[in-house]
């Protein structure tokens, strides 16, 4: 990624609360100070359905993947499962987290394990809502209980990788931006029957396709991450809604680099649940919110 990405060769190391076994250090400097969900109008994940009409799986795979990010919102709020695995030459590490995402008040929250090795221990808690995250543990100068305030556009990755997780609101929106898509098959899961597709996205048009401060994480990594066709696998119902998305995001783990040894992969994968069902995620009161000087590191 940019500088302040590193795998621990480089010698401008940033000082992230995920230092991960991977040695990929996962944009550390972001949650030194870190997502970005939908905004606004119809591209928030609740825009009006004018024919009020049931929403149904769109024939056209490629249509059926750009309408997921909609359609889903239009569920009201989902419940969330994440994965994020980022593998470099040199290891490998494992995040998990759980949580949900209220599409209506725009709002998310996530907590987010972290794998032995890391520089937090224990668990990270993120709200997430569009263009600003807030961590709890994020490090160890951060007080107990309190939180650290950040816009994703401090963070190159713009919070899509460097807290552990995608958020739900992002990992759909980035379908916005499909520019491929193929049906694999179907497959049933928990006697729910999903339609699998395959393809590349373009996080930059998927940004524009989100629009607002709900595209600004998007963009951010739009910029970052060095491959640009970013591959995805998702699986969407009858009615069109997100179960499941696979996505695979690459960055240089040295500033610069293009060789291939020096790229970190990180496969982020997103499950989808218990749609309508109330999800309990609020912004923290502003006396929680720890506020760290510009040169003061978590650490």
């Amino acid at each position: 990624m940019t500088d302040q990405h590193r795998t621990g060769r480089s010698a401008r190391r940033p000082g992230p609360h995920l230092r991960s076994a991977a040695g990929a250090t996962l944009l550390a400097a972001a949650l030194v100070a870190g997502a970005a969900g939908c905004s606004g109008g119809s591209v928030d994940g609740s825009s009006d359905q004018q024919s009020g009409a049931p929403d149904q799986l769109a024939a056209d795979a490629l249509t059926a993947v750009r309408n997921a990010a909609d359609i889903t919102g239009r569920t009201g709020s989902a419940r969330a499962a994440t994965e994020l695995v980022t593998e470099s030459t040199e290891k490998k590490a494992s995040f998990s987290g759980t949580g949900g995402y209220d599409y209506v008040k725009r709002i998310g929250r996530l907590e987010v394990q972290v794998p032995p090795g890391a520089a937090t221990t224990g668990k990270i808690v993120e709200v997430v809502l569009p263009g600003t995250v807030y961590l709890q543990n994020s490090g160890a100068k951060v007080p107990a209980g309190k939180w650290v305030k950040l816009d994703v556009r401090q963070l190159p990755d713009g919070n899509l990788v460097s807290s552990g997780a995608t958020d739900p609101a992002s990992a759909a929106g980035a379908l916005r931006g499909a520019q491929k898509a193929e049906a694999v098959g179907t497959e049933t899961v928990d006697g729910v029957p999903l339609h699998h597709f395959r393809g590349t996205l373009d996080l930059a048009k998927a940004a524009d396709a989100t629009g607002g401060r709900g595209g600004d994480g998007l963009r951010m990594g739009a910029q970052t991450f060095t491959v640009k066709e970013v591959p995805y696998d998702a699986w969407l119902d009858d009615q069109g809604r997100l179960r499941k998305v696979v996505e695979v995001f690459t960055f240089a783990g040295v500033a610069g680099s293009k060789e291939p040894k020096d790229q970190v992969k990180v496969t982020s994968t997103t499950s989808l649940s218990d749609f309508g069902k109330p999800v309990e995620a609020a912004e923290p009161s502003a006396s929680d919110i720890y506020r760290m000087k510009p040169t003061e590191s978590p650490k």
